[in-house]
């Protein structure tokens, strides 16, 4: 019995020890960054981690005002090609999982299969292919030229995780709607959807997390310095010859917010997404 509660007890520590050190590689980074944007150039190349005194808000004060670079119309362009690319992803994706998990048909398995194999193929391959659709479709320098290739790429994981979430609603609830007259879309959209707002967060902030990171793809496509989206904007304060490294951690910090604080409203979805069934009971 000894043994056993020694045994415990050093698998709880090593749990912690473990979620300690996870959470000191995240954590530090922001440390250093929501720090580095209170501090000159000055102090933050003689004291890049610790607190330097005085504080200088000037960065952040300089951002959000739009003295210095052009945070809030970057922020507006990476709000609107996230909304487009969920949007386009979830509808696509949920009919496309749904079809292949409730309704029986030939190559049913291969067509998921040929779904899946997305998850192997690297975006860099696809670059050079995908500027020349793009240019040929008139799309460059608008902004579906950047949400429609990112929903594509999002596809192989949505339809995984929806596939999965939708083959788990059971059969009685089928057939109940059956029975009150609904075909397939009928159940798809009163039964279906309703049931699948876990899985359909949890697929939305995947894509949303994606689009908010992503930087070549909205480099490839826009020419003009109005439709860049926040991890283009880093480039205005990097210069030839020198790096404002001060305004460059300030403009991360303030990025950051968006997203950390949506994905901390749906992370209850998410955990319910991942861990959770469609009906309880």
């Amino acid at each position: 019995m000894v043994i056993k509660k020694t045994h415990r007890r050093q698998v709880l520590v090593f749990k912690y020890s473990l979620s300690l050190l996870v959470a000191l590689l995240v954590l530090i980074p922001l440390y250093v960054a929501v720090l580095g944007g209170f501090k000159s150039m000055g102090q933050l190349m003689s004291n890049p981690f610790g607190i330097s005194f005085p504080l200088l808000p000037d960065q952040y004060i300089d951002l959000l005002s739009g003295r210095v670079g052009f945070f809030w119309s970057a922020l507006f362009n990476s709000v609107w090609i996230s909304v487009l690319t969920v949007g386009i992803g979830i509808v696509i994706c949920a009919a496309a999982a749904f079809a292949l998990s409730r309704i029986n048909f030939y190559l049913n398995g291969q067509v998921l299969t040929y779904f899946l194999l997305g998850l192997l193929f690297p975006i860099a391959v696809a670059m050079l292919p995908l500027f020349l659709q793009i240019r040929d479709l008139g799309l460059m320098n608008t902004y579906l030229g950047v949400a429609l290739p990112q929903a594509a790429f999002q596809i192989p994981i949505q339809v995984l995780l929806m596939y999965a979430f939708f083959r788990a609603i059971p059969q009685d609830l089928e057939d109940a709607c059956s029975i009150d007259g609904h075909g397939h879309i009928g159940f798809f959209l009163y039964m279906v959807l309703p049931l699948s707002t876990p899985i359909l967060a949890t697929t939305g902030v995947i894509t949303l997390v994606a689009s908010w990171n992503n930087f070549f793809l909205p480099l490839l496509v826009f020419n003009d310095r109005n439709k860049y989206t926040l991890p283009l904007g880093v480039m205005d304060f990097m210069g030839q010859h020198m790096t404002r490294w001060n305004l460059v951690l300030g403009y991360v910090t303030l990025a950051l917010i968006p997203a950390v604080v949506f994905f901390i409203y749906a992370q209850k979805y998410i955990v319910a997404g991942l861990t959770g069934g469609a009906v309880k009971g």
